[in-house]
């Protein structure tokens, strides 16, 4: 039997998560009370149920109090012989405030005191369970369509999963540098297809523009030696934990050469598997008539 135990930090999308599971073939049941985790257990597993191969468990900050026991009760669950696995999805501090204020709700432990009070109280409650995590999402910049694909890698396709999501970002440095980058490379180096006659108005979308930007062999080297440098540097983020990565590259208006080296370095990274990958273009719709 296939047992996991859904849990994760409140707005970071376990609701939306459970459903999709019950889409791909899980018997889901949310918060389920911990004192009832061991006999579901015992009652779901295969060799007594054959319907019931897959099946997934909310359990989150609303089980109280009894959230304490629940390591116990997990260490019991092994002693059986039985087997789980535990997906966290988890958010930056600042989202799960954004998405509070959005919905109006309160935190289940604020109480009287700001949201951002209870989100840490919360953090040290489940800190145990993301420590055994087999896997753990950070929601932060996931579109809905976006978590799907990161389940579906995991429980369908049963790909090696490294609990790391890396976002390429293209801008442009007249807009801001992006607050959430982790890592960022400057292109600006590169020749500038804005002042080069009929391209102005294109992005790096465009064949045009990509024809024009991949023409210099310092855009080849610069994706090769970045390329190298995520190789060795990703597999340490991993080791140490870490769950989201947004690697940022910039030109000046966000629309030309940092567009063309994202999508280039997107194909490069997203052929590599064990972590997901999404590219986005923050700037590419802005300056539409000067094209900068």
């Amino acid at each position: 039997m296939k047992f996991v135990i859904l849990t994760g930090m409140s707005g970071a999308g376990k609701s939306t998560a459970l459903k999709m599971m019950e889409d791909i073939g899980f018997y889901c049941v949310d918060n389920l009370p911990i004192a009832l985790l061991e006999k579901f257990v015992e009652l779901s597993d295969m060799r007594q149920n054959a319907e019931l191969q897959k099946v997934a468990v909310g359990i989150d900050i609303r089980s109280g109090q009894a959230l304490e026991e629940l390591r116990h009760v997990l260490g019991r669950i092994k002693e059986t012989g039985a087997t789980y696995e535990i997906l966290f999805l988890d958010a930056e501090d600042s989202v799960l405030v954004k998405r509070y204020k959005e919905t109006r709700r309160s935190h289940p432990l604020a109480g009287d005191e700001r949201v951002d009070k209870g989100i840490g109280e919360e953090r040290k409650r489940l800190a145990f369970l993301k420590r055994h995590a087999d896997y753990i999402i950070d929601t932060s910049q996931l579109l809905t369509r976006e978590l799907k694909a990161e389940l579906d890698k995991i429980f369908v396709q049963k790909q090696d999963y490294k609990n790391l999501f890396l976002t390429i970002l293209s801008f442009g440095f007249k807009y801001g540098i992006p607050a959430d980058a982790d890592m960022v490379f400057d292109v600006r180096f590169l020749p500038n297809p804005y002042y080069v006659e009929g391209l102005r108005a294109k992005t790096g979308n465009e064949k045009e523009i990509q024809q024009y930007v991949m023409q210099f062999p310092e855009a080849h080297e610069f994706l090769r030696r970045l390329e190298d440098m995520l190789t060795f540097l990703i597999p340490h983020y991993i080791t140490e934990g870490k769950n989201q990565l947004v690697l940022a590259i910039g030109c000046t208006g966000g629309k030309h050469r940092s567009v063309t080296l994202a999508n280039e370095l997107y194909k490069i990274m997203s052929a590599r598997k064990g972590y997901g990958i999404k590219i986005e273009h923050r700037d590419i719709g802005k300056d539409v008539l000067r094209g900068k």
